[in-house]
Parts: C-alpha cells; sequence; structure tokens
C-alpha cells in the first residue's frame, strides 16, 4: 500500500515509521517508567528559585492579542483564584515543565480544568458527556493533564469553601476513576476504544441511587437547557431585524459587529473576503458536511469575547441562514496560536495552529462537531492568522461550579477522570499507562498532594495579579 499523492502534499504531513511493540513489551515499558519517575514523586511541587514571573508570563501573551480585549482578560482571571487559573495555562505549564515528567506522552487536552468538561450533542442527537476545549491540546506527558484536572477541583473546592476533606475525596475521586478506566481500556481492543464513549443518560442511571433529590434536579435542569442551546436559540438572542434581514444585536465590548472595524476601501471587497476564507474552510470539511455547509448563505459577521483565557485571541461568530430565516447557523471562528505546552513539549507537528487544535479533538473527542474545520486568513490588517470553525451552540453545557456541593463534585469529578482516561487511551500507550498507573493508589494519593501545593501557588498567583493591578502594572477591565 503506498501513500496517496494528497497526503503526501498535505502541509502537516510528517511520513513516520510505526512501531508495534507486543502487549508484554508495552507493560514492561510502564513498570519501567515507575524506576525513572516514583509514582509518588508526583506530589512534588518544588517552584525553582529563579521561577518565571506568571505576571510576566501573562503579559507575553498579551503581545498577539487584541489591546482593547486583553484589560477584559485580567477582570475576569482577578475575581477569584478559581477564574485567575482558568486563565493561567500558561503559567501551570511553566511550572509543569520543574516537575518530574514521565516519557508515558499521549495528546493532552492541555487546559484539563473541570470548567472545559461538559455535554454537548452528537451528530446522533444524543447528549454525551466529553472534554470541550481543546485550544491548547498537543502532545505530552499524560500526568500533566490529570494535574490540571486534580489542582482545578481543589481550587473549585476551595471556592465553595468545601472542607479539607471533601476537597481532597473530589480529587482523589477524579484520579481512581482515571486509574480504574486506564486498566480497562488496557484490555480492550483497539476499536472497543475507539468506539467508547459517556452517554449521559447512563451516566445518570449509574449516579441516580446515590444522588440527593435536588442534586438529580439541578443536573437534569442543566441538561434540558443544554437541549436547547442551539442555533435556534442563539438566533432568537443575538439577532434583530435590520432593513429586513437579520442582524447580530451588538453588545460593546463583548459582541461587535465586523462593520465597526472595516476601512472604506476593505467595505467594498468585504462580501468576496468572506466567501473566500468561506471557500477555504468549507475544504477542510468531508464531503457530505461540505454539501450541508454549501445549502447555508452568509448574512453577518461580529467580533465576540469568549471564555477567561482566551479573551483577547481573535473570535468570530458568522450568522447563515438556509430554507428560510427560521433555519439559521450560528458559526465561531476562533483564533489558534501556539499551544502553551510547546515550548515545553515540542511543536505539535502542526504548521497551522488551528488544524492542531481540530486534529487533536477529532482524536480526544468520542463524537466531534459535525462542522469543525480549520482555515488560515488573512485579516481586515493584513495579518494572517489561524482559525478553527465550528457552530456556537450545539447543545453544549457545563456544569455550574458556584452551586456544586461535595458530593456532587466528586461524582462529576469521576466522570471527568473517566473522560480524561479515554481520551488518552485513543492516543497514548494505553497498556504501559495502566501499567505505569498500578492497583494501589500511590499515584492517586501524590497527586492530591500536588493538586493541594498547586492551589496554595495559584492563590499566590492570583495574589499577585491582584497586587499588579493595584500598583498600576496591568490594567483591568471588571464586570465585562
Amino acid at each position: 500500500m503506498t501513500t496517496s499523492d494528497a497526503a503526501l502534499n498535505h502541509p502537516d504531513f510528517r511520513p513516520i515509521a510505526v512501531e508495534h511493540p507486543t502487549v508484554p513489551e508495552r507493560v514492561a515499558r510502564g513498570r519501567a517508567e515507575r524506576k525513572s519517575v516514583p509514582r509518588s514523586k508526583h506530589a512534588d511541587f518544588e517552584m525553582p528559585v529563579h521561577r518565571s514571573d506568571p505576571i510576566a508570563l501573562l503579559q507575553s501573551q498579551a503581545t498577539t492579542r487584541v489591546p482593547q480585549l486583553v484589560p477584559i482578560r485580567y477582570g475576569r482571571m482577578l475575581v477569584s483564584p478559581f477564574t485567575f487559573y482558568r486563565g493561567a495555562a500558561l503559567v501551570m505549564s511553566n511550572d509543569l515543565a520543574a516537575t518530574p515528567t514521565t516519557g508515558l506522552r499521549v495528546q493532552l487536552c492541555g487546559d484539563a480544568h473541570l470548567s472545559n468538561f461538559g455535554v454537548f450533542g452528537t451528530p446522533e442527537r444524543r447528549l454525551v458527556f466529553d472534554i470541550n476545549d481543546f485550544d491548547e491540546t498537543s502532545p505530552g506527558p499524560f500526568e500533566w493533564d490529570i494535574k490540571r484536572l486534580a489542582a482545578s477541583l481543589e481550587i473549585a473546592g476551595r471556592d465553595r469553601e468545601f472542607t479539607v476533606t471533601d476537597r481532597r475525596q473530589a480529587v482523589l475521586a477524579s484520579v481512581a476513576s482515571y486509574r480504574r478506566a486506564m486498566a480497562e481500556f488496557a484490555e480492550q481492543t483497539n476499536l472497543e476504544v475507539f468506539y467508547a464513549s459517556l452517554d449521559v443518560d447512563r451516566a445518570l442511571a449509574q449516579y441516580r441511587p446515590t444522588a440527593t433529590k435536588a442534586m438529580m434536579a439541578r443536573t437534569e435542569q442543566t441538561l434540558a437547557k443544554a437541549r436547547t442551546r442551539d442555533s435556534m436559540h442563539a438566533f432568537n438572542k443575538m439577532t434583530e431585524v435590520v432593513g429586513g434581514e437579520p442582524r447580530i444585536k451588538p453588545d460593546p465590548p463583548l459582541i461587535v459587529p465586523a462593520a465597526a472595524f472595516m476601512t472604506e476601501e476593505f467595505a467594498a471587497r468585504f462580501t468576496d473576503w468572506v466567501h473566500t476564507n468561506l471557500r477555504a474552510y468549507r475544504s477542510t470539511l468531508d464531503t457530505d458536511r461540505r454539501q450541508l455547509l454549501e445549502s447555508y448563505r452568509f448574512v453577518d459577521l461580529a467580533q465576540k469575547v469568549v471564555g477567561v483565557g482566551s479573551v483577547g485571541t481573535r473570535a468570530w461568530i458568522a450568522l447563515m441562514l438556509g430554507r428560510d430565516d427560521r433555519d439559521p447557523l450560528f458559526l465561531q471562528f476562533k483564533e489558534a496560536q501556539e499551544s502553551v505546552l510547546e515550548p515545553f513539549c515540542g511543536p505539535s507537528g502542526y504548521r497551522n495552529h488551528a488544524h492542531r487544535v481540530v486534529a487533536g479533538q477529532r482524536l480526544m473527542q468520542a463524537a466531534g462537531d459535525i462542522l469543525l474545520g480549520w482555515m488560515r486568513i488573512e485579516g481586515i490588517d493584513g495579518v494572517q492568522r489561524d482559525f478553527y470553525v465550528r457552530q456556537l451552540r450545539d447543545w453544549k453545557g457545563s456544569a455550574e461550579v458556584e452551586e456544586m456541593v461535595p458530593a456532587g463534585m466528586a461524582n462529576y469529578a469521576e466522570l471527568c477522570g473517566w473522560t480524561l482516561a479515554r481520551a488518552h487511551a485513543r492516543s497514548g500507550d494505553r497498556v504501559a499507562i495502566a501499567a505505569y498507573l498500578g492497583k494501589s493508589d500511590v499515584f492517586d494519593r501524590a497527586i492530591a498532594n500536588f493538586a493541594t501545593r498547586c492551589a496554595d501557588q495559584n492563590e499566590r498567583d492570583h495574589q499577585a495579579l491582584v497586587d499588579a493591578v493595584a500598583a498600576g502594572r496591568i490594567i483591568a477591565e471588571t464586570g465585562v
């Protein structure tokens, strides 16, 4: 069998030899890693004397972002240690590089905190639970994602004023769930792992006997809300009629129509520019999805501020219409820059960072957005940037951390742990990882200790941001 000309000519094609070690060899590799990095060593979180200034790291990211939006990012990170952590993926990657690291590499999420897990609709219109943010995805040591998830649970628990015991129980639940799931995946066939997914209805049935009525009511309310979050919902909420045609409603600085950024010269060629870029994106879709996209016409475009850590990167939403005004499609175009992992784990292997995001998402998720694609755009300012594209809303929903109770967080942590193991098992050596983790809770307890120390450092870093704003070193816009 020969590699197709199309694959050979693809700009991201990297011909490599693939090895196929036996199961005993993979087990031996995992156990050998214990000698290099004992499982108990993952508790270590001793920062070097000359640790990089976390504020300087955040400022380094601002140099490629929209200057007017950067203060909003700082304002959102200022709210609490938990919101700071959500925006500080680069700070943590910098710190993880100084910790004991295994050679067991997988496709990492890169930002696997608990708010980056949630539910969304599959093409078959089922609700599944999965990872839902891949801006930072890139290959790296499997334990880095686990540590980011574990620390986020500790930090969120502190934000909710949970007891030390309750916080530790949630962290241990996530790591134990990951370890047990990885052991199960190690025994499964490759196809079984690839087809594995976490159906929400199945998960509800599992936790219903032990959950309180209040917990189940909140969960079912969240899921019902997720099922309403689609393009029609966005259309009703985010558009108005202008001159007989629907348009995206301005809500500055969070939503700003493209017209506000255009010179008179660019406005004259705006429609052609949009269609050229839509064709570039369309070419990254499979034939059936391409046909679907072609059945919609472009109507309007606006800049939209999203998330916490992403604020300041360029993000746009496009309104498309199908058979009539009651058949909308909202697409989100989100800028992809270098992953926070790449300076420490090496290049991702993709020349286009949006392709990196899409490839990582397809590899880690059980079922992805049918319109997920990528492109490189020359913007209004003449600068080329990478963007990935997906539906703005497609039955998406995430847990409301501010309403979690201890038992609910522990259950949620188990779901996150299983899901992360499934994602890693699809790309890494699940047999070697399972052999490394073993059957005891040595790794679990080490990660729990790490999470506590990381949370302590995160509080100091959050305070450093507070101090930087007070001193005028950082300008933050709050309440936006």
